[in-house]
């Protein structure tokens, strides 16, 4: 079972661990920074090194319990202790664009009560698709302002590890029109943005709104009768 230090310090850049097994280019650790991709958000990229060599850490993959890391290069040995590094400047903008996306998740679902269909990301930019019946600019404008003004208020963003009896018991957890929690889950990861937003959700994000900066509406389509597509852009922003 691998550790998954990113649910519980999304801002972690560095690590230790021990490299538990080995299947060709790839090592299992027993515990991680790398996020292994999911819910539309993708893998963390970065290093790992041990003995004076790195190995660029190219694709983190969950199988079970396990976060296996593709390495490229030579595969380590079982047992060697190894340092991780993480390319920090995808995984913030990964972060901020994912608190982005539940930022307009967030004002969507309060104003005009629309589900999500479906959403991607990739870092700098995101998309979700909603059960709306129309889109015209105007209100694709509006959006676009009252999401900026959720960024403007610096929201405090805190994530929480619930039973699952008891994460169920929150009302509008799941946004999705599909509910995508497996039933063998016990445990659900929830992030909250506080006032505006309350979801399950297994992704990294900022700590506050205001870490999002200004988020533009790069273009929005129909998908279909009732599914409509907004994606999202955000700004470069300065970060430690």
């Amino acid at each position: 079972m691998t550790e998954s230090l990113y649910y519980t310090d999304a801002y972690l850049r560095e690590f230790d661990a021990v490299v538990t097994a080995v299947e060709g280019n790839a090592v299992t650790l027993d515990r991680t920074a790398f996020y292994p991709g999911g819910g539309g958000q993708p893998s963390d990229a970065g290093t790992l090194a041990a003995g004076g060599t790195t190995w660029p850490m190219t694709r983190a993959r969950k199988a079970g319990d396990v976060v296996w890391h593709e390495l490229a290069g030579d595969p380590l040995a079982a047992g060697t202790t190894v340092h991780g590094v993480l390319d920090w400047d995808r995984r913030y903008r990964l972060m901020r664009t994912h608190t982005a996306l539940h930022i307009l998740c967030g004002v969507v679902w309060r104003d005009y009560g629309a589900q999500v269909t479906g959403g991607n990301m990739e870092p700098g930019r995101g998309r979700l698709d909603f059960e709306f019946e129309s889109m015209r600019q105007e209100l694709v404008r509006e959006i676009e302002e009252k999401i900026n003004i959720e960024v403007a208020a610096a929201r405090p963003i805190a994530a929480r590890i619930l039973p699952r009896a008891e994460a169920f018991q929150i009302p509008d957890l799941i946004r999705t029109k599909i509910n995508l929690l497996p039933p063998e889950l016990t445990e659900v990861r929830t992030v909250e943005i506080a006032g505006l937003d309350l979801q399950a959700d297994g992704g990294t994000h900022v700590a506050n709104t205001s870490e999002v900066g200004r988020i533009r509406v790069a273009d929005y389509k129909s998908k279909g009768r009732i599914n409509k597509r907004i994606e999202l852009a955000i700004e470069e922003a300065e970060h430690d």
